[in-house]
Protein backbone atom coordinates (compact mmCIF):
# COMPACT_ATOMS: atom_id res chain seq x y z
CA UNK A 1 0.00 0.00 0.00
CA UNK A 2 1.19 3.88 -1.10
CA UNK A 3 2.08 5.74 1.82
CA UNK A 4 -0.57 8.46 2.62
CA UNK A 5 0.05 11.33 4.99
CA UNK A 6 -2.20 10.88 7.87
CA UNK A 7 -3.75 14.46 7.46
CA UNK A 8 -4.86 13.87 3.71
CA UNK A 9 -7.91 12.78 2.20
CA UNK A 10 -7.66 11.05 -1.16
CA UNK A 11 -10.00 11.69 -4.00
CA UNK A 12 -9.96 8.51 -6.50
CA UNK A 13 -11.57 9.78 -9.73
CA UNK A 14 -12.09 8.62 -13.32
CA UNK A 15 -8.77 9.89 -15.11
CA UNK A 16 -10.48 9.58 -18.72
CA UNK A 17 -13.74 11.42 -18.04
CA UNK A 18 -13.59 15.09 -18.79
CA UNK A 19 -16.42 16.05 -16.19
CA UNK A 20 -14.23 14.53 -13.44
CA UNK A 21 -10.95 16.05 -14.43
CA UNK A 22 -12.88 19.53 -14.91
CA UNK A 23 -14.15 18.93 -11.40
CA UNK A 24 -10.67 17.92 -9.78
CA UNK A 25 -9.40 20.89 -11.50
CA UNK A 26 -12.19 22.91 -9.27
CA UNK A 27 -11.31 21.03 -6.11
CA UNK A 28 -7.67 21.94 -6.59
CA UNK A 29 -8.47 25.34 -7.00
CA UNK A 30 -11.03 25.11 -3.79
CA UNK A 31 -9.19 23.37 -1.50
CA UNK A 32 -7.39 26.03 0.54
CA UNK A 33 -6.48 24.16 3.59
CA UNK A 34 -4.95 21.93 1.17
CA UNK A 35 -6.23 19.14 2.21
CA UNK A 36 -6.96 16.76 -0.86
CA UNK A 37 -4.11 14.45 -2.86
CA UNK A 38 -5.91 13.03 -6.20
CA UNK A 39 -5.22 9.91 -8.04
CA UNK A 40 -7.14 8.81 -11.02
CA UNK A 41 -8.72 5.24 -10.44
CA UNK A 42 -6.84 4.04 -14.00
CA UNK A 43 -3.68 5.00 -12.04
CA UNK A 44 -1.02 2.46 -9.97
CA UNK A 45 -1.72 4.29 -7.09
CA UNK A 46 -5.43 4.37 -7.64
CA UNK A 47 -5.63 0.61 -8.25
CA UNK A 48 -3.67 0.25 -4.85
CA UNK A 49 -6.15 1.97 -2.92
CA UNK A 50 -8.81 0.58 -4.82
CA UNK A 51 -7.72 -2.96 -4.30
CA UNK A 52 -6.68 -2.37 -0.08
CA UNK A 53 -10.31 -1.58 0.48
CA UNK A 54 -11.50 -4.23 -1.59
CA UNK A 55 -13.79 -1.50 -3.88
CA UNK A 56 -15.16 -3.66 -7.08
CA UNK A 57 -14.98 -0.79 -9.46
CA UNK A 58 -17.53 -2.64 -11.80
CA UNK A 59 -20.46 -2.14 -9.00
CA UNK A 60 -19.07 1.47 -8.12
CA UNK A 61 -18.64 3.84 -10.97
CA UNK A 62 -17.76 7.22 -8.72
CA UNK A 63 -16.37 8.99 -7.22
CA UNK A 64 -14.38 7.86 -3.98
CA UNK A 65 -13.26 9.97 -1.17
CA UNK A 66 -10.95 7.51 0.95
CA UNK A 67 -9.54 9.33 4.51
CA UNK A 68 -6.94 6.84 5.80
CA UNK A 69 -7.01 5.08 9.25
CA UNK A 70 -11.01 6.15 8.96
CA UNK A 71 -13.21 5.66 6.40
CA UNK A 72 -13.78 6.21 2.57
CA UNK A 73 -17.20 7.26 1.02
CA UNK A 74 -18.69 7.10 -2.62
CA UNK A 75 -20.88 8.71 -4.85
CA UNK A 76 -23.25 11.68 -3.19
CA UNK A 77 -21.69 11.29 0.04
CA UNK A 78 -17.71 11.93 -1.30
CA UNK A 79 -18.91 14.60 -3.38
CA UNK A 80 -20.73 16.35 -0.55
CA UNK A 81 -17.74 15.25 2.24
CA UNK A 82 -15.26 17.10 -0.31
CA UNK A 83 -17.41 20.32 -1.03
CA UNK A 84 -18.41 20.91 2.74
CA UNK A 85 -14.32 20.90 3.16
CA UNK A 86 -14.01 23.90 1.03
CA UNK A 87 -15.90 25.98 3.59
CA UNK A 88 -17.21 29.65 2.27
CA UNK A 89 -19.74 29.49 -0.13
CA UNK A 90 -19.42 25.75 -0.19
CA UNK A 91 -21.12 25.88 2.79
CA UNK A 92 -24.56 26.23 1.00
CA UNK A 93 -23.57 22.63 0.04
CA UNK A 94 -24.83 21.40 3.31
CA UNK A 95 -28.44 21.83 2.76
CA UNK A 96 -28.30 18.76 0.20
CA UNK A 97 -27.81 16.43 3.28
CA UNK A 98 -31.32 16.47 3.76
CA UNK A 99 -32.18 14.35 1.52
CA UNK A 100 -31.69 10.99 1.64
CA UNK A 101 -28.73 9.19 0.31
CA UNK A 102 -30.57 6.68 -2.03
CA UNK A 103 -32.11 9.81 -3.84
CA UNK A 104 -28.55 11.59 -4.10
CA UNK A 105 -27.58 8.61 -5.40
CA UNK A 106 -30.03 8.26 -7.77
CA UNK A 107 -29.07 11.33 -9.42
CA UNK A 108 -25.31 11.05 -8.97
CA UNK A 109 -26.07 7.47 -10.63
CA UNK A 110 -28.03 9.35 -13.80
CA UNK A 111 -25.21 11.76 -14.68
CA UNK A 112 -22.24 9.20 -14.03
CA UNK A 113 -23.88 7.20 -16.65
CA UNK A 114 -24.34 9.81 -19.22
CA UNK A 115 -20.97 11.73 -18.15
CA UNK A 116 -19.05 10.69 -21.39
CA UNK A 117 -22.23 11.11 -23.96
CA UNK A 118 -22.94 14.59 -22.14
CA UNK A 119 -19.19 15.76 -21.27
CA UNK A 120 -16.61 13.69 -23.54
CA UNK A 121 -13.90 11.83 -22.53
CA UNK A 122 -9.94 11.51 -22.98
CA UNK A 123 -7.93 8.97 -24.46
CA UNK A 124 -5.74 8.73 -21.72
CA UNK A 125 -5.58 9.93 -18.08
CA UNK A 126 -4.90 13.41 -17.01
CA UNK A 127 -1.09 14.19 -17.01
CA UNK A 128 -0.73 17.09 -14.19
CA UNK A 129 1.02 20.26 -15.11
CA UNK A 130 4.12 20.50 -13.15
CA UNK A 131 2.32 23.09 -10.42
CA UNK A 132 -0.25 20.48 -9.48
CA UNK A 133 2.12 17.49 -9.50
CA UNK A 134 2.32 17.74 -6.07
CA UNK A 135 -1.52 17.00 -5.78
CA UNK A 136 -1.18 14.12 -7.15
CA UNK A 137 -0.25 9.87 -6.28
CA UNK A 138 1.88 8.37 -8.30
Amino acid sequence: MIDIPKNKKVILFDGICNLCNNSVIKAIRHDKKNTFLFAAIQSESGKQIIDYLKIDTSKTDAIILYEPGISYDVKSTAALKVMNDFGGMWNLTKVLWIFPEGFRDFIYDYIAKNRYQWFGQKESCMIPTPELKAKFLN
